[in-house]
């Protein structure tokens, strides 16, 4: 069965800091494009999944000179909810400061309790409720079609692109292993390594090395 009807699996295609600049870049300065500018930003940098982004409350945001810290409640890996920071510094520019994004979004939308990441509706106006993780997908098929980014059939762009951007990224950049690992709350080397694995087939293919 599985020679004859097998199929490769499917990968989230990575999302670079390039394709996240362009999404930002994507979003107009109303409401919905300040919330969506500081969603990408802030999943991105944190390596967050969906289901923690939609999880932040602002009670869970602490502001620091070098930036902000974020208490991720819950996660996939963290069943008995025993809770992780994750550290977000400044950007190098301001257009793509995930805390620059975060702090204009929350007080703009007059923000200052509850959920971060909640419904804009089309006149503009912020709902108390907090997103479905499902809207991340939507929300970033939506902006990657209007930034002119696309995945393929078995690299579809999806929210969990942008995690693993942030492992692809990071390992180019030649960050240590377990700096990427403290930063994603990965349990697993292998599964982070997978992003790494990826990578080294454009990088570091010995296909390269052929003279051609």
């Amino acid at each position: 069965m599985a020679r004859l009807h097998g199929e490769p699996p499917r990968r989230s295609a990575a999302l670079t800091t390039g394709d996240i600049k362009k999404l930002v870049a994507a979003c107009s300065d109303d409401m919905a494009g300040l919330r969506d500018q500081a969603l990408v930003l802030v999943c991105f940098a944190g390596a967050l999944r969906r289901s923690e982004l939609v999880g932040l409350d602002v009670e869970h945001v602490t502001w620091t000179p070098e930036g902000m810290r974020l208490l991720i409640i819950r996660s996939k890996t963290d069943k008995e909810g025993a809770g992780a920071e994750v550290g977000l510094p400044h950007g190098r520019f301001s257009q793509t400061c995930p805390v620059i994004a975060l702090k204009t979004w929350l007080e703009q939308a007059e923000i200052s309790s509850g959920p971060i990441f909640r419904k804009v509706d089309r006149w503009g106006s912020v709902h108390s409720g907090r997103l479905d993780p499902d809207a991340i997908r939507q929300i970033l098929k939506k902006r990657a079609g209007q930034a002119q980014i696309s995945g393929t059939i078995w690299e579809p762009i999806t929210p969990h692109g942008m995690r693993a951007g942030f492992v692809t990224t990071a390992y180019k950049n030649g960050v240590p292993d377990e700096e990427i690992m403290g930063h994603t709350r990965h349990r697993s080397l292998a599964t982070m390594r997978g992003y790494v694995r990826r990578t080294k087939l454009n990088t570091a293919s010995p296909a390269g090395k052929l003279g051609l």
